[in-house]
């Protein structure tokens, strides 16, 4: 035992120094369960598929996501951590937001863009998105277990669309709680504060990180609910911020690059567009609303203004889709695809249209295209029911558990799918089994239905042991008829007489087998 006891300790300890580090920013002691290998891994895994999740990326002003690129890697290089492997994207969504991914992985909307008046408003949202990756912001919530709990759901993730809000599956799913998960205050105060350090060291005006953050705090208080959704969700404004980051303006003195024309002659090609985009969101909520006549009026006048975006031949596919003109949407999809074939959602609406055309052989690929750009609840559904009318049930079961895993209505229904499909094969997993005895002594095998189908006839065996837990009885199998309802109860008397309840605990049932209701 004593051997024992000197083996453990120096076990324990090595699990104590690798779980113990010093954060790379702040420089203090903090358990580090996520290594920095792990974290880079995370935001390389996860990037692409929230990128696609959160509008796609914004491809029409390459020159303006260069200037995105450059003004986040001047900061990166006086960072704490200037080894990550950063990346900056602007994304296609008029959402007011910017958001960051373990490893250096930061995205920035096209929305929040229109909202900033220099390049050194925009080196502060840089920099505040540059701090929550060089100091683990993320890495910690995930060991605090933040993002481990249970089934991830994706919750709050949507494509803009709620056509596809909460429908994101598979690995996928992290994603979107990487992306949408709310910092706690301190996390908040030292973005601020060392993204204001990160800014003075690049030779931008730390200055401009307090009007910003004073611009947001009375945006906040007029309920503006592009802001609410969006930036403000994740990193809520306040008075008490404006006043942190007034005192660390002071202790790094004013003064650097404000950079307003720059900026202005950078995002101008941008501005010039918003209208477009504002007519397109308006457009998306009129159909949103069964209003298929204004939006196409809506979609039409973006066009108007910005010909080349493939959101809004997508927009007009959807409308087209709603009418059930097949052909029509599907040539307004091509367009979209044509434009940018680098996004999912035209993918899977073509997909979609196809399949309920009866063209399941044509709809495949475009199904599997789109999961490949970000794995959807619908794009698994459908490829599943392509599968099982091939008489694929092992691939078709994969689709559906995949499609199930989200908190959708078209997930719900994959999981009855699937479970038609594996019930017969593993009765045990869904319908849990026991023994009962009535006021009599008489022995029952009790099984319950705890799947979302209905099941026929089941098959059971009784088994008996004793006290040693050595097999010394069994039935032969018997049925279960009359069929048991998702939620209920069957049984069917065994034999076996006790004398006591406490004896059933030398019983056992076993499922052998099960049918699906007709």
């Amino acid at each position: 035992m004593m051997i024992k006891r000197r083996m453990l300790g120096p076990v324990l300890l090595s699990a104590g120094l690798l779980a113990c580090g010093v954060n790379p920013v702040t420089k203090q002691h903090e358990f580090q369960f996520v290594s920095q290998d792990k974290e880079i891994q995370l935001g390389q895994q996860n990037y692409s598929p929230a990128r696609q999740s959160q509008g796609g990326d914004y491809t029409l002003d390459a020159e303006l996501t260069r200037y995105v690129q450059q003004v986040g890697q001047k900061l990166a290089a006086v960072s704490d951590r200037p080894d990550l492997p950063y990346e900056f994207v602007v994304l296609n969504d008029s959402v007011p937001n910017a958001w960051a991914m373990p490893g250096g992985k930061i995205a920035f909307n096209r929305g929040l863009l229109y909202e900033l008046h220099s390049e050194a408003e925009l080196a502060a949202v840089l920099g505040h998105e540059i701090v929550h990756a060089a100091a683990r912001h993320g890495a910690k919530s995930m060991e605090r277990g933040v993002f481990l709990q249970g089934a991830m759901l994706a919750v709050g993730l949507a494509t803009r669309d709620s056509n596809y809000a909460n429908m994101v599956v598979g690995g996928a799913q992290l994603g979107g709680q990487l992306i949408s998960s709310k910092y706690g205050r301190d996390a908040e105060s030292e973005a601020d504060h060392y993204g204001m350090k990160y800014m003075k060291l690049a030779g931008y005006d730390p200055a401009a990180a307090v009007t910003l953050q004073e611009t947001f705090v009375r945006l906040s208080a007029g309920n503006r609910q592009d802001f609410m959704s969006g930036l403000f969700a994740s990193h809520p404004p306040s008075q008490e911020r404006v006043d942190l980051n007034k005192q660390t303006l002071q202790a790094l003195g004013a003064g650097g690059e404000m950079g307003k024309e720059v900026y202005a002659q950078q995002v101008a090609r941008l501005m010039s567009t918003r209208e477009a985009y504002k007519a397109y969101d308006e457009g998306k909520a009129a159909l949103q609303k069964g209003d298929a006549d204004k939006a196409r009026n809506l979609a039409n006048k973006a066009l108007s203004i910005e010909p080349r975006e493939a959101r809004f031949q997508e927009l007009l596919g959807d409308i087209a889709l709603s009418k059930k003109n097949t052909t029509e949407a599907l040539a307004f999809y091509d367009k979209a695809i044509q434009m940018q074939p680098g996004y999912f959602k035209p993918y899977v609406q073509s997909g979609i249209a196809l399949f309920n055309e009866g063209k399941k052989a044509q709809a495949e690929p475009f199904l599997k295209k789109a999961n490949a750009l970000l794995p959807t609840a619908p794009g698994y559904a459908l490829l599943g029911q392509i599968a099982e009318g091939r008489g694929e049930t092992a691939l078709a079961l994969q689709h559906y558990q995949l499609a199930a895993s989200s908190d959708s209505e078209i997930g719900k229904e994959a999981a009855g799918r699937a479970m038609r499909i594996d019930l017969p094969r593993n009765p045990a997993r869904y319908l849990p089994a026991g023994p009962l005895a009535d006021n009599t002594g008489m022995v029952y095998a009790a099984v319950q239905n705890s799947s979302s189908v209905p099941v026929g006839r089941v098959q059971v065996r009784m088994l008996q042991y004793d006290s040693h837990g050595r097999l010394v009885n069994q039935t032969r199998s018997m049925l279960i008829t009359g069929g048991i309802a998702p939620g209920k109860r069957g049984s069917v008397a065994t034999g076996f007489r006790i004398q006591d309840q406490a004896a059933l605990q030398f019983f056992r049932v076993v499922v052998e087998g099960a049918e699906l209701a007709n």
